[in-house]
């Protein structure tokens, strides 16, 4: 077993999924509400953990770490089959199979779906399609256990719902969720190669409408065209037309991995054969490690009527950018009501950047690259940045209505940590 060199544990048991955040606390694996309400109530800090898949310090604390993963597992369909009940230490790769089996589906997943349902519901994680809201959106009932050691059920349409949903850690342990759920449905996934920046940017709302979920992704090693092109589309049609032509793009011959040169074997079928739902939406399967296993990610999301002028601030860095990056991903998200998501009140488009494991050079490169960006991109809670907590807060038009609630519910600030005392609780 690899060991920790400074420390002498085991690799990964006190480390987040990258490796480049050790948890400061103790992790405790309670295996029911009435232990995690020990946890909470026995003074001193408390954070919750899910699937670790975070790259900055959200999920830190110097206390308890409660890590959800052996709570009794619940998986619920409602009588009218359009929700299910699920414990929030199930990841979505465990809840899509037996979600299809039962003829049922999600209307969205993650790149990735590794991550646990309350971990991304609560950082804002999302999918891609210009029609398609957060994994957040899809919450109608949320249960927290809170600092009082009380549960507390919300439900879509209550008055603090709306500011619970992307909590960020800061009200409570998440123990189970009540989602959308929809009858299955087929997707085929197509790659198109070297689309060319000026077409892309010249009609950017026709490049990101082309399927159900779209993806830009290039490394920013050339600046006229992009690497990538990927189309997901609900049903075996290929709706999007001759656009990747006219891009400029090529079908690629073979399956790709959004990282140029990476074995494509970890990624879902592609070349448009119909698949389920979950074999599909996601960039990776489940039984294998995600996108590269050593890296950093950071993401902004910005207004659609921002988002040409955010891709172009992107391309005039390429030359500081590049030596950096394994790989920048472009996508969309569909504006919600959810206080804190970085889709507040607008369609946004995502800039999701996947780094090389150098986390001072890549901390060296955000200011200036926060800089360059428009005013109202904001950061994924669960990635990289270093905009200050005043900054952070300017762009978010509840953020007091958020921070009274965390008050409410937390008066004895037991889930406040460095993370959350940077943004100003």
């Amino acid at each position: 077993m690899t060991r920790d060199d400074e420390g002498g544990r085991p690799m990964g048991e006190e480390r987040n999924w990258a490796g480049n955040i050790r948890f400061s606390g103790t992790v405790a694996h309670p295996g029911t509400a009435d232990e995690v309400r020990a946890l909470i109530t026995s003074g001193g800090p408390v954070r919750t953990l899910g699937t670790r898949h975070c790259f900055n310090d959200i999920a830190d604390t110097t206390g308890a770490l409660i890590a959800l993963d052996r709570m009794p597992v619940v998986r619920e369909i409602s009588p009218e089959r359009d929700a299910v009940r699920v414990s929030g230490g199930l990841r979505y790769g465990d809840i899509a199979p037996w979600l299809e089996a039962e003829g049922l589906a999600f209307a969205n997943l993650a790149s990735l779906p590794h991550i646990s349902v309350a971990g991304a519901v609560a950082t804002g994680t999302h999918g891609s399609g210009d029609a398609i809201g957060s994994l957040a959106t899809a919450v109608r009932e949320l249960t927290l256990l809170t600092a009082s050691g009380e549960v507390l059920r919300l439900h879509r349409g209550d008055p603090w719902f709306d500011g619970a949903v992307v909590g960020i850690g800061a009200l409570g342990a998440v123990l189970e969720l009540v989602l959308d759920v929809e009858p299955t449905y087929q997707v085929a996934q197509r790659v198109h190669e070297r689309p060319r920046w000026d077409a892309i940017l010249g009609d950017l709302d026709a490049v990101t409408s082309a399927g159900t979920s779209v993806s830009i992704f290039t490394t920013w090693q050339r600046t006229d065209d992009a690497d990538q092109l990927w189309i997901k589309q609900r049903g075996a049609d290929d709706l999007a037309g001759d656009l990747p032509a006219r891009l400029g793009a090529v079908p690629a011959e073979v399956e790709r991995h959004p990282i140029l040169g990476v074995d494509a074997e970890a990624c879902t079928e592609q070349g448009g054969v119909p698949g389920p739902w979950y074999q599909r939406l996601p960039h990776f399967r489940l039984e294998f490690t995600p996108s590269a296993g050593a890296e950093l990610q950071s993401e902004y999301l910005v207004p659609r009527g921002d988002a040409v002028a955010a891709i172009e601030a992107v391309r005039g860095m390429a030359d500081r950018i590049s030596p950096l990056l394994l790989v920048n991903e472009i996508r969309t998200v569909a504006a919600d009501r959810l206080w804190l998501s970085g889709a507040y009140g607008a369609d946004v488009v995502g800039l999701h950047f996947t780094w090389r494991p150098d986390e001072p050079a890549v901390r060296a490169l955000l200011p200036d690259l926060e800089a360059a960006l428009p005013a109202t991109a904001r950061p994924h809670w669960g990635k990289v940045f270093t905009l200050d907590g005043a900054e952070v807060r300017r762009r978010y038009a509840r953020w007091d209505d958020f921070a009274a609630l965390r008050a409410e519910l937390d008066p004895d600030r037991r889930f406040v940590n460095p993370y959350l005392e940077r943004l100003g609780f």
